[in-house]
């Protein structure tokens, strides 16, 4: 195992021997220590971390882990995330249980795993892998987010010019993808730069967020964006976005309507910015991502998927349709009425 990218996002290991068990622990116990879990949770999930890096290594194909920390309503946690590309399992929920194994071990992963989080999520398909997301929290679990996402820097590179950012400004649930031009640190900038104000960015509709940003962008070499505001109470969903965002409404059937974004660069020249609203029903899914990510995948292909977390579903879609010759960011947000 080794460390594949290190980024403000947390950091991504290759898990390709038994010997990641012990080094993904150690990473995580020194991130609990830093976010000040306590002993009693900072052991917990030291068995969470060497629980998913051994089901990785016995099991998976091409598996990898994200360990970053998570913060919401006022505490912060840790967060695993597990990905791997095969074999996949048939069933999550009995997997899940003590005593079943596949390998001839005592079949405790998965249990052990599911009795330390705070909050445990799933997705698995025989012949595309398997995802499992965890959170690790000192007290409480906070409530599960409604919105979830991951970046994932070209291979090689150890900054990720891609990112996003969520809000709620006077009850406006508003996201955020950057796509940061070009690769490496000067890409990652120029997002910091958006990320940072659309934090500090007034409340206001998409339009006018978009315009923020960019007038705060003119010191960096720019950026492709979209910003999307939930509606779901009016049953609408609100975007704004300039340059190669790609934005989906994914319905409760798994038909796919495509967002509308404008040319241009944020915080060069002075872009068109429309907002554009779109149907957002019960059960919709908002999916935003960068052109690291092809635009091919199909609902279809994923039965079940839409109704895991926002969290789970972004990291199945980086793994099938991100490329490693590209920095890549998936982001999806669901209704909450």
């Amino acid at each position: 195992m080794n460390a594949d990218a290190v980024t403000d996002s947390g950091i991504w290991f290759r898990v390709e021997a038994s010997s990641a068990a012990s080094a993904v622990r150690r990473a995580a116990e020194r991130l609990g220590a830093q976010v000040q879990m306590g002993a009693v949770r900072i052991a917990d999930l030291a068995i969470v971390a060497a629980e998913l890096t051994s089901n990785l290594v016995k099991h998976a194909d091409e598996g990898v882990l994200l360990l970053r920390p998570v913060r919401r309503a006022g505490q912060a946690g840790v967060e695993l995330i597990a990905i791997d590309s095969g074999p996949g399992m048939a069933d999550l929920t009995v997997s899940s249980q003590d005593g079943h194994s596949t390998t001839g071990t005592l079949g405790i992963g998965l249990g052990a795993i599911v009795r330390q989080a705070s909050w445990f999520d799933g997705y698995s398909l025989p012949g595309k892998g398997t995802v499992l997301a965890v959170q690790v929290w000192p007290a409480e679990p906070a409530l599960p987010s409604w919105a979830g996402a991951l970046t994932r820097p070209l291979t090689g590179e150890t900054v990720s010019g891609d990112g996003y950012a969520v809000r709620v400004a006077d009850g406006r649930h508003q996201v955020l993808v950057s796509d940061g031009l070009g690769h490496g640190p000067l890409a990652g900038a120029a997002t910091d730069a958006a990320l940072a104000a659309f934090r500090d960015a007034p409340a206001g509709p998409p339009a006018v967020v978009v315009g923020h940003l960019h007038r705060s962008m003119s010191h960096t070499r720019g950026a492709a964006l979209a910003v999307a505001e939930l509606a779901p109470a009016a049953g609408v969903l609100h975007y704004a976005g300039l340059g190669n965002i790609s934005g989906v409404v994914v319905e409760g059937g798994g038909q796919r309507r495509g967002l509308v974004s404008l040319p241009g660069i944020a915080g060069h020249q002075r872009p068109t910015i429309r907002e554009y609203d779109y149907p957002f029903g019960p059960g919709a899914r908002l999916v935003m991502h960068s052109d690291g990510v092809v635009d091919r995948w199909r609902m279809a292909d994923y039965p079940g998927l839409m109704e895991r977390s926002p969290l789970v579903m972004a990291a199945t879609l980086l793994r099938d349709a991100g490329v490693r010759r590209d920095d890549a960011c998936v982001l999806v947000a669901r209704s909450w009425a």
